[in-house]
């Protein structure tokens, strides 16, 4: 009976342990598939972050491909607007080669395009206004309307201006598309190539735009006055350009002397000095062709390195796209490799998340510092309280200020002192004065305006409205500083003359705006503005100029010198009692005057 009863607790030990080791095994088996599927996690998020990133490269390359063959497009447009041009200017007496070819060339540009984006476009040659949203085939029938106008010979419809601004506004419209595509670009340095393919390309249409103006020049021997405007600003943005283009791409730097290493480049430059002195020459219409096939090789090696960088882009978008794939393949090897395997990957993987954590916050510092400069510039053009709020809803409505103060002043004989010197030297002269002035301003509470040739416009008491007098002190002030500061500052060729300002000022309601969309510029409007600036206009040299309203405010407030002028005649206002503002007193502390 012992030895039954010993083997039945032998048997119970045993198929205990049995259950036992069975649950261990369960556990381990189940533990072993937790680290198992843990291991698994960070690589499915891995794949699927390559597979979305896969996905964002190949939409991001499409939308590059349309931009660079839409740069192609605009690239022939550039050379048969050149050629049309000048087929116009010579009455189609002239031409470089077949219009036809030129067409079928460009034509072939439009249908190589796989996929076409909307562009605005004007209704005609002259349409300055009406615009229509167009599609690829409504666009190349516009385009054949266009060109079947220039070819029918009728010079009163298409001139030579009107059809450069036609061509014109394509260009525009094809770069807005490009600047749209930079804007979306990401962080894998497209975006480099795409600034400078856009600088590179806006530099041939400027200098193509100002070649036409040149070969206006030779043709008739000088360039009016707003033709020669156009010249300068043309000539001088292609140049400015051509040295921006090379910011990023440094490669295209060399390209570009290479294209520059031709005998005709010096008669070029030469050329160009020409044109800019406007001096009259007898008119040829030789050396105008001979302008024009110059400049046309000139162009159209610049043509080529357009279309090397077109192709380095399209290298580069598809260079990622085989690296967002291997990365995919990589991915789906490790997924299906042994967990040792997984694991030595997972540290990999790690610790590139880890870099690029690290890139990401540079870049997130790097971004705000960009922000920081463009929030500066911004508060430069516009007043802070008012770009802030224009940068939080979009929009700004217009304001009425009913105490504010205008300050106007402009140099007395600047027309004559203008008129002996270079452009160059009149830019100089004003950017010393207004560069005095700006530092004087800081310390007062007053806003700058604007400036206008040698007019210079002040406010106070606007953007931030002023429910006190003090507006008036601060501009009477700032006036009799910059009035103090101007007598020390000598006018160019004439060191012995020294600057002579005349000054207006009045107070009364204002109008302040937002106006523009494109370099928006704070305005301000009324009466008040009108009745400062005959103030100025009717004043004498190296005085301040100032209404009765100025007098009262000034003789409340207190410490300031005035003398009466008398009554004028004002324009639009008829007679009116002004003032001399005279003098300050010295340590004057101006307490707020409600």
């Amino acid at each position: 009976m012992t030895d039954n009863l010993i083997c039945c607790l032998e048997i119970n030990a045993s198929n205990t342990t049995v259950i036992g080791n069975r649950h261990i095994s369960h556990l381990k088996y189940m533990t072993f598939i937790q680290m198992i599927i843990i291991q698994f996690i960070p690589i499915l998020a891995l794949l699927i972050q390559t597979w979305f990133s896969l996905y964002h490269i190949i939409q991001y390359r499409h939308e590059v491909v349309i931009a660079t063959d839409l740069g192609r497009v605009a690239s022939h447009l550039q050379l048969e607007r050149w050629e049309v041009l000048f087929y116009i200017y010579t009455n189609g007496s002239v031409l470089k080669s077949n219009l036809t070819q030129r067409y079928t060339t460009t034509d072939e540009a439009i249908h190589n395009m796989t996929t076409w984006t909307q562009i605005i476009l004007p209704t005609s040659s002259n349409d300055q206004v009406g615009e229509v949203m167009l599609d690829k085939t409504t666009f190349q029938m516009r385009l054949n309307s266009f060109r079947t106008q220039i070819l029918s010979g009728d010079k009163n419809k298409h001139t030579v201006f009107k059809a450069m601004l036609w061509y014109m506004t394509v260009s525009n419209a094809m770069l807005d598309h490009l600047t749209y595509q930079i804007k979306d670009s990401d962080k894998s340095g497209i975006w480099r190539y795409l600034i400078d393919y856009k600088n590179l390309f806006r530099r041939i249409e400027n200098i193509g735009i100002a070649a036409v103006y040149g070969i206006n020049y030779f043709g008739r021997g000088h360039l009016s006055t707003n033709a020669y405007v156009n010249y300068i600003k043309y000539d001088t943005l292609g140049r400015d350009l051509l040295n921006t283009s090379f910011t990023f791409v440094q490669s295209l730097e060399k390209d570009y002397i290479n294209v520059t290493n031709f005998p005709e480049y010096e008669s070029i430059k030469n050329r160009s000095k020409i044109i800019s002195s406007n001096r009259k020459i007898n008119p040829s219409i030789g050396d105008a062709i001979k302008y024009y096939e110059t400049m046309t090789f000139y162009i159209e090696r610049l043509q080529n390195i357009l279309s090397n960088l077109r192709k380095r882009i399209k290298e580069k978008v598809c260079s990622l796209l085989k690296e967002a794939r291997d990365k995919e393949a990589i991915g789906f090897a490790i997924l299906v490799s042994v967990p040792t395997i997984i694991i030595i990957f997972l540290r990999n993987t790690i610790a590139s998340i880890q870099i690029n954590s690290v890139n990401l916050v540079q870049k997130a510092r790097e971004l705000k510092l960009e922000q920081k400069k463009s929030d500066t510039l911004l508060f430069q053009m516009l007043p802070r309280s008012v770009a802030i709020r224009l940068k939080e809803t979009r929009t700004v409505p217009a304001e009425f200020f009913e105490s504010a103060t205008i300050y106007f002043s402009d140099i007395v004989g600047f027309t004559e002192i203008a008129s002996t010197c270079s452009p160059l030297e009149v830019c100089s002269f004003l950017n010393s004065i207004y560069k005095l002035f700006d530092e004087r301003i800081e310390c007062y509470d007053v806003y700058k305006v604007e400036t206008c040739g040698d007019a210079y416009m002040v406010a106070s008491g606007l953007p931030e409205r002023s429910y006190s007098k003090k507006h008036v002190s601060e501009i009477a002030t700032m006036a009799l500083d910059f009035l103090d500061a101007s007598r020390y500052f000598e006018i160019p060729h004439s060191h012995n003359e020294k600057l002579q300002i005349r000054i207006g000022i009045h107070t009364g309601s204002v109008g302040a705006g937002i106006i523009g969309t494109k370099m928006p510029r704070y305005c301000l409007f009324g009466d008040t503005v009108n009745v400062a600036s005959r103030m100025e206009s009717t004043g004498e040299a190296s005085k301040i100029h100032i209404t009765s309203e100025v007098n009262d405010e000034l003789q409340v407030i207190g410490g300031f010198t005035t003398e009466a002028r008398g009554l004028i005649n004002v324009k639009g206002k008829g007679l009116m009692e002004t003032y001399w503002l005279i003098r300050k007193k010295e340590n004057l502390i101006i307490e707020d005057v409600t």
